[in-house]
């Protein structure tokens, strides 16, 4: 009996121990738990301070949303060649402005359904729209539908920047709450109608139906209505005056949205895709309408918000701009058995002054402006900066250079006909765009100073400087080997495009004029000089022979790998072009080399330009004294070479 309590005994001790630890355990466990849930709230309240900073600090930083409210329209920008011809308008200065309650009704209904069905329902953000397009991109897995409503539409395209970051979709959402606090629907409907954008630099409904149907937007049919709501989508590719058929078929979308949500019957359906559509007014055509878009954005950034209608007073050369349209439009025209779409020719004078651009060959059909958007590989285009630094390391036109098979880790150049010269001189293997010789004088060079001579001579992009850099295949941008081009013409003085002169209120207030800068001279005239020289001989002897002018021109060929992309950028005595063509898809034209139809297009333009152009080389920046300038002549080229003699009597003339 005893040895059985005492068993009973050490079972209870045993029992009451466990009972201990495991309280001891449970509580040690709550207390590590409570610890956690204070650390998870100090953590989240820091999380809450932060937001609530930052979303104060972007409310803190939004535009004057009263004084951008009270515009009523968006200010018209008239754009003027130098001649003083029109060559764009933007905005409306005569456009009705649309009340909030005398709404058009067609149009409203037909913008609703296509851009914001739940309008009247929302507080200025549709939860229930944000989350179907949450599960809508998580199922693709990518951005497949967006939830803006016309509040955050206008928050957007009112208020705020394009640039698509965290501050600006916090600021887009307290815009919004803010309109939907201050404002009726009606007036925000009012708002957007009168502000949107429907393409053609047209700003507002208004404008939008007078242009396009030439009619009121109250006159404005069922069929028309969707037309014009369909535009919203993509302004260029729905317009009905160039692209009717997508259009029309844009806008039966648009009615079938309305159906489906209850706005129009199956008879009014019906009914509206056989309501005649209205012609608009006649589009004038004028030449320059990459060159506008581009005078526009730059006015918008020295500008920035404004109220007043403004001129705009610009460099373009309307004829010149015109010609090098047509003739790039016929030229790649009559090459469409070598799959070639797409050109671009930016004209600069040796101030840097923009005297015609060209971003494509129809801009009605693609507003991208190859001219300053696109980057594409130069191909030997590049090669002058090569040489330019090879001069300023102490070689001369004459130095010679081993043209030969040679190979640098996997990398093994070629020349284009895969053939070899042997020993040339720089001038031979310039002029003959010798890959593997422009390789070889590159080993003797840091290529860390070929690239810097490109970036001070204008190029914008990034380079880098890997062996392969030399036969250019960096991606650049026309306007941006124009502009160094302009250095070697010029006399090696940097520039930096520009294509407004001046800006002034319609009732002749100035309000903008452009300070001439002050000249940087980048490169020494002895180089400048040499490299002319080299280059003359490229149009004269070498790849650029379909260049040749009865004047003096230089200038370069330039092809990429599989014929994707092919220049030609050159100079005479008074301009500078460059001319890129290609795909805008980067698919391999056929055979189209830089001198062939580049050469072409840069020859039949210039050849129009030199009725006016002084005879003989181009060396206006070597002495304003005529003695020194001859000593420098003779210093700086080869008296027993026919070009030297060349330059010095068309220099003394």
């Amino acid at each position: 009996m005893a040895t059985a309590k005492k068993k009973t005994v050490k079972k209870s001790a045993t029992r009451k121990t466990s009972v201990r630890k495991k309280r001891k355990n449970n509580k040690h466990k709550s207390s590590k738990i409570w610890k956690l849930c204070q650390w998870a709230f100090y953590l989240g309240f820091i999380i809450f301070l932060l937001l609530a900073g930052y979303v104060g600090y972007c409310y803190l930083t939004m535009p004057n949303i009263q004084k951008a409210v009270s515009r009523t329209r968006e200010p018209s920008t008239l754009i003027m060649a130098q001649n003083g011809n029109d060559i764009a308008k933007f905005g409306h200065v005569y456009a009705k402005v649309i009340t909030p309650d005398n709404l058009p009704q067609n149009l409203t209904a037909a913008i609703i359904s296509t851009e914001d069905h739940r309008f009247y329902q929302h507080f200025g953000v549709d939860v229930w729209g944000v989350s179907r397009a949450v599960a809508t991109n998580i199922f693709h897995k990518r951005y497949a539908q967006g939830a803006s409503t016309i509040t955050q539409q206008i928050a957007k395209n009112i208020f705020l920047t394009p640039n698509k970051n965290v501050k600006r979709k916090v600021q887009e959402l307290l815009l919004a709450l803010w309109l939907e606090q201050k404002l009726s629907k009606n007036q925000i409907m009012a708002l957007y109608l009168n502000r949107v954008y429907f393409g053609s630099g047209l700003y507002g409904a208004e404008a939008a139906a007078n242009w396009y149907f030439n009619k009121s937007v109250y006159d404005l049919n069922m069929h028309e209505a969707a037309i014009l709501a369909g535009l919203l989508k993509a302004p260029s590719r729905y317009n009905p005056l160039w692209q009717r058929e997508k259009a029309l078929a844009r806008a039966k979308v648009v009615l079938q949205g309305m159906k489906n949500h209850g706005l129009i019957s199956e008879n009014q359906y019906q009914a509206a895709l056989k309501q005649p559509i209205s012609d608009g007014q006649k589009y004038r055509v004028t030449g320059g309408k990459h060159f506008a878009q581009y005078v526009y954005d730059e006015v918008n950034e020295i500008l920035g918000e404004r109220n007043d209608d403004i001129v705009v007073s610009t460099t373009l050369d309307q004829n010149l701009q015109e010609t090098a349209e047509r003739i790039l439009q016929q030229k790649i025209a009559a090459a469409q058995g070598q799959n070639v779409s797409e050109g671009a020719v930016i004209i600069l004078d040796k101030s840097g002054a923009i005297k015609a651009m060209v971003g494509g060959v129809n801009y009605n059909q693609s507003q991208f402006n190859r001219a300053v958007q696109a980057k594409r590989q130069a191909g030997s285009a590049f090669k002058p900066f090569v040489y330019l630094t090879a001069l300023q390391y102490g070689f001369t036109p004459n130095s010679v250079v081993h043209d030969a098979p040679i190979r640098i880790g996997q990398w093994q150049p070629e020349n284009y006909n895969k053939k070899y010269a042997g020993d040339v001189t720089l001038t031979y293997a310039l002029a003959h765009s010798l890959n593997a010789a422009t390789v070889v004088l590159s080993k003797e060079l840091y290529l860390q100073d070929i690239a810097k001579n490109a970036e001070k001579m204008g190029i914008t992009t990034h380079i880098s400087t890997t062996p392969s850099m030399v036969l250019g295949t960096n991606n650049v941008r026309v306007i941006d080997m124009a502009a160094a081009y302009t250095s070697l013409a010029n006399g090696g003085y940097a520039v930096q495009p520009y294509a407004i002169n001046e800006i002034a209120t319609r009732d002749g207030r100035q309000i903008y004029v452009r300070q001439s800068a002050p000249q940087v001279k980048i490169l020494e005239p002895s180089i400048v000089r040499n490299i002319s020289i080299m280059l003359e001989n490229v149009i004269n002897q070498g790849t650029g022979r379909r260049a040749k002018l009865p004047i003096f021109a230089a200038g370069k060929t330039g092809t990429t790998q599989n014929y994707r992309d092919a220049w030609f950028i050159g100079w005479t005595n008074q301009y500078i072009a460059a001319v890129w063509v290609g795909n805008d898809n980067e698919k391999p034209m056929h055979n189209v080399s830089g001198g062939n139809l580049p050469a072409e297009i840069w020859h039949d333009i210039m050849l129009t330009t030199i009725k006016n152009t002084p005879h003989g080389r181009s060396y206006d920046n070597l002495s304003n004294n005529p003695i020194d300038a001859i000593g420098d002549l003779i210093e700086s080229t080869n008296a027993d070479d026919d070009d030297a003699i060349g330059a010095l009597i068309d220099a003394t003339e």
